[in-house]
């Protein structure tokens, strides 16, 4: 794949707005300011493909990208406080909309901020994936964020609270990962080819 290729399609903010799953999807989740907007660009190798804030939750809606023959989501941020309980009840339903559409999941790559141990809202997100056989890795972002001795540390540590579960350390700063991550997606989209 291309992935150069790629161009941005629709957003949509409630789950009756979502459309028809026509195309496999890669699916991007973690939670607010995990850095899900930076890894997008880095794996497109695009500034502004997804729009990256400072300010937890500014990606509020199911935003589709295309490369190809394929669809890229990008889920809105779990576990930011400060939205409202309308918010907070919106966000959920189009979450579950969204993989309760009969959707042609294909791999979610579940970002975990690397530097620390997964949160609550982590772990229910993976209990979920897992409990629905929906396919995923674990992208630990922000890796260059982490001095030698702290990341030797966390990386002893990281089996111990992710265990048995594939992980890929990756940076959008240096690069970190991009490849393997590439060749993940690849391996997960070569599945379904052979399938047919």
């Amino acid at each position: 794949m291309n992935y150069n290729n790629v161009t941005f399609e629709a957003s949509y903010g409630t789950a009756k707005q979502l459309p028809v799953s026509d195309l496999p999807e890669i699916v991007f989740s973690g939670r607010s300011n995990v850095g899900k907007s930076s890894l997008i660009n880095k794996l497109f190798n695009r500034k502004n493909l997804a729009r990256v804030s400072s300010v937890p939750g500014k990606t509020t809606t199911v935003n589709f990208f295309r490369c190809e023959d394929v669809r890229f989501a990008d889920l809105p941020g779990y576990g930011y406080a400060k939205r409202s309980g309308d918010e907070i009840r919106r966000w959920s339903n189009l979450m579950e909309g969204y993989f309760q559409s009969d959707r042609n999941i294909k791999l979610v790559v579940q970002l975990v901020d690397m530097r620390h141990k997964p949160t609550a809202d982590d772990r229910t997100m993976i209990d979920f994936l897992t409990a629905a056989g929906v396919p995923f890795v674990i992208a630990l972002t922000k890796s260059d964020k982490l001095k030698k001795t702290e990341r030797a540390k966390r990386e002893k540590e990281i089996p111990e609270e992710l265990p048995g579960l594939e992980t890929i350390a990756f940076s959008s700063e240096n690069g970190e990962g991009v490849e393997a991550l590439k060749a993940r997606i690849e391996a997960a989209l070569n599945e379904q080819r052979e399938e047919e």
